[in-house]
């Protein structure tokens, strides 16, 4: 990653700020991208204590206008665009038949329509450099998660989009990564929305038995220098992806049971 221009979206916390960090020890260029300014400061002044290339730009990917900016000022200041990394992202837990439909249109305004706007701007850039279009997705993406259904759809939905961008591109040099973490010990959770669109608050998981972000972060920066197509985390996720291959209704107890065992699960 020495030298290259790298843009992370949702890079103010979580894997988001775990990959600012650590593309930025790799030596890259950074473009961190965040909602709220003031966390993306302080990931900025933390990180410029390791790479003094980075610039931050405040922007919410769910509107178009701001992702056709943020790739404009990285053009602005770099000149190229070498990894695009598209990370932002909000999840939320709620039964379907209770959520209000506006969280859904939230959770894909973020995670799909988000990594469409960014993806649509950079890709003559990306091209240009031969260089590096991801998607920070789930394990979601593959196997749908009771009471997550605008995060699993948003996941899924990112995951097909992805894969027509690399198809399309198969003789540009374009290189694809769709990353799928398993559970991650990151606040994504703990903002995650409930049912009336408000914050979830604190995470039902116990956080201290999951990957760290930053143990994330340094697999899919492995998986972008090797230009993988797929990267899918923890044993527990592959195990998912793997066995509902072949015997899909049996996963939708498993997922099903292991879900409901969360502490004031709306499974009972």
């Amino acid at each position: 990653m020495k030298d290259k221009v790298i843009i992370i979206t949702g890079a103010s916390s979580g894997i988001g700020k775990a990959l600012a960090f650590e593309c930025g020890k790799r030596g890259g260029k950074l473009v961190l991208c965040a909602r709220n300014e003031e966390k993306l400061n302080e990931t900025g002044e933390e990180l410029k204590k390791y790479n003094g290339e980075v610039i931050f730009v405040k922007a919410d990917v769910s509107k178009e206008s701001d992702c056709r900016t943020l790739i404009e000022k990285t053009i602005e200041q770099y000149g190229r665009i070498d990894i695009l990394i598209n990370n932002a992202g909000i999840s939320m837990r709620a039964l379907f038949e209770e959520v209000d439909l506006k969280v859904l249109h939230r959770l894909m305004d973020t995670n799909f329509w988000g990594t469409v706007y960014c993806s649509k701007y950079a890709l003559p850039h990306l091209l240009k450099a031969k260089g590096s279009l991801v998607g920070i997705s789930s394990i979601a993406g593959y196997k749908g998660l009771p009471g997550r259904t605008g995060y699993t759809a948003s996941k899924a939905a990112m995951q097909g989009f992805l894969d027509v961008i690399r198809m399309e591109n198969l003789k540009k040099g374009l290189h694809v990564l769709v990353a799928c973490p398993g559970f991650t010990a990151s606040n994504i959770r703990n903002v995650a929305l409930s049912k009336d669109g408000s914050p979830q608050g604190e995470t039902p998981l116990d956080e201290s038995k999951l990957m760290t972000a930053g143990q994330v972060a340094s697999r899919i920066a492995d998986a972008i220098e090797k230009r993988k197509r797929t990267l899918i985390l923890t044993t527990q996720g592959r195990l998912t992806v793997l066995i509902n291959k072949f015997f899909p209704s049996l996963m939708d107890k498993v997922v099903y049971n292991h879900m409901a065992k969360e502490p004031d699960s709306p499974f009972k």
